[in-house]
Formats: C-alpha cells, structure tokens, sequence
C-alpha cells in the first residue's frame, strides 16, 4: 500500500523530474520486435510499489490480457527515490502513472510534454482522518481543527481554503510524516493519507472518521497513466492495447474482487492478503462509478480537469504560467478502446 502522498509539489518536482528529463533527453519510446509476430515489449514506469492501485494491471498480466494483445509487459515500480518522468520521455518507459492529476499539471507547466491517457481512480483517495470524539465531517469542521498534512501535500489546503472562500490564516496547519502517531497522541485533530492505506489507518480504530478532499470540494483523478506526446502521436496502437488490455484486468477484478486479491498478492508478496482483502471493495469505489459505467473504465472529464487547473492556478502554483487543457490530455487512447473498457458501475455494498 501506498504510504505517502501525491509528489506534487512543484519544487519536488522540479527538482526529481525535470533536472531528470534534461539528463536523459528523448529517445526512443517503446522497444519494437524485429520479428512482426513477436510481442511488442512494452515497460511502465509506476509512481510507487506496487499496490491495490494497480490490481487491475496486474490481473491483465496474470491473466494473459496482455500476452492476448502482443503484449510483453514489465511493470517498473517506483518508490521514495524514484521519479515517474525521466524513464517516460527517455524511451526507458512506454507510459507511466502518477498519483494524481497535479503532477502531471506541473509537468507540463515545467515544459515537459506528457499527457494524460486514462485514469485509474476516478476519485483520488487523499483524505483527512479524525477520531470520533472531534470528528471532521464537513468544510465547516476546518475551523478551529489542527490538520496534520505531509509537505508535499501541503498544497491541497491551500487549495481547499481557495475553494471554499476560507482565508488561509482561519486554518491551523502543521506539518506531519506518513504515520497516524500525532493524531493517535492528540498533537493533530485531523491527519492527511490515502484511504487505501487501510492496515496504517487502523491505528486510528474502526471508528475513525475519514473525509476525502472530494468531499471538501477539491476534485482528483489519481493513479493516472501517461505518455509523452510523440507517443501518443507514433506508437497510439500500442498504448491502446495496453489500456484495453488493462481494463480487462480491471473489469474481471471487479467481478472477482477476492480471486483478484489472491492473485495479485501471489505475484506480489509485499502485499498482505489479510489486509488487501479488507480494501478491495474500496479501490473498486474509487475505480467505477456512474461515469464508468456510462463510457467504460479509465474515462476521465476534461471539464474536471480544467476545474483543477484553474484552481491550483488560483493559488500560483504555476509561477511560470498554467497549463493549457488540451495539452494535458488526450481522448485519442480512451476512444481507441471503446469497445474493450467494461462499462461497470461502483459496486454494490
């Protein structure tokens, strides 16, 4: 599971990514068989280890989705010395996934050319827990709590209090780690993380209280793939089979939601059955939802996507001017795979 929060920070960013892109240059973008039979290799660099955020993916490889579609995939993990980009515009990745949407906003806003292809989690899974006994249930909770947030993530306040109309200096931040212990000792009244991170949250209890940033009116897509923009240009077949190969894995995920996790925990032994068991229903919350179910897994708004734009614009986080809309997206792989992303709702409870 994921124990940290989105890399989003410009400076991080500008600091792991674009002095990375700038070393490696661009190259070529995926790894073509001399043989036309062959399988097309095909790596994809992740932003963390792999997790239930990436279930799916893994169904698609453990099932032969991929092989079915001349796939030879290799899953690249990152982690807290990894950088998604470099590998990307390198050629070293075909595709990658950040986090979440703003990372890819300030990549392009640094000049880097990569856009967005499809979204895994149609709700970013960020949120701000609390403990019962001062709970944390609305926008207007924000006032008078101590919110614990990691400083990457620092950011998303700023944008919550620009969202809601709440003058910054109404809000008492702090800055935390990734562990839920100022919360549990009572130095915080509200901590930030990704909900999926179910085994470090149940410290907290059963009864903790856990509000995403959705629900405070700051709106993300996260475990988003991406490509560069010659990719998309040259190589859109190849990255079309991949999706479409990936929205198998997820749409037979989502009907065998236990076997997934059996599966996925058997190729990956870092992930704990126990506790992959216990979250699945939750990543398959955040996966489908009404959308999905109308124009098929991994689809996205760009109305959404403008909306976030503009709001972390709002709060200058690109000092060297916004990202235009149509730079950080692109429909082409979603219509391409039309016909291969199951049409599936969140399901039931």
């Amino acid at each position: 599971m994921r124990n940290r929060t989105n890399r989003i920070n410009r400076r991080t960013f500008l600091k792991t990514s674009a002095v990375g892109v700038a070393a490696f240059g661009t190259g070529i973008q995926l790894i073509l068989p001399e043989d036309a039979h062959a399988a097309a290799k095909v790596i994809v660099k992740y932003d963390w280890l792999m997790s239930n955020g990436q279930i799916g993916d893994i169904i698609a490889a453990e099932n032969g989705y991929f092989a079915d579609a001349g796939l030879e995939v290799e899953f690249s993990p990152g982690g807290p010395n990894s950088a998604t980009v470099p590998p990307v515009i390198s050629g070293a990745a075909a595709l990658g996934q950040f986090s979440e949407t703003p990372q890819l906003f300030n990549a392009r806003a640094s000049g880097v050319p990569v856009k967005i292809i499809a979204c895994g989690f149609r709700t970013g899974p960020y949120a701000l827990t609390s403990k019962p006994d001062k709970p944390l249930r609305s926008v207007e909770d924000l006032r008078g709590m101590k919110i614990g947030v990691q400083p990457t993530a620092r950011f998303v306040m700023d944008a919550i209090a620009a969202k809601n109309g709440i003058p910054l200096d109404e809000l008492d931040i702090v800055n935390v780690g990734f562990d839920k212990a100022p919360l549990i000792r009572g130095e915080v009244d509200a901590i930030g993380g990704w909900i999926t991170n179910t085994q470090s949250l149940s410290v907290v209890g059963d009864d903790r209280v856990d509000l995403l940033l959705s629900d405070l009116g700051l709106a993300s897509y996260a475990n988003v793939y991406f490509a560069t923009d010659e990719a998309v240009e040259k190589n859109a077949d190849i990255l079309a089979k991949f999706i479409g190969a990936a929205a198998k894995g997820w749409g037979w995920t989502h009907e065998n939601p236990e076997e997934a996790v059996k599966k996925a925990v058997a190729a990956f032994p870092n992930m704990d059955l126990e506790w992959e068991l216990k979250t699945i229903d939750l990543v398959l919350r955040l996966s489908f939802d009404e959308s999905t179910a109308k124009d098929g897994w991994g689809t996205f708004d760009p109305a959404s996507l403008e909306e976030q734009i503009a709001l972390y614009d709002m709060i200058k986080q690109y000092p060297d001017g916004r990202p235009e809309l149509e730079d950080v997206y692109t429909p082409a792989i979603l219509e391409m795979t039309a016909s291969d992303r199951p049409k599936l709702g969140a399901p039931v409870k």
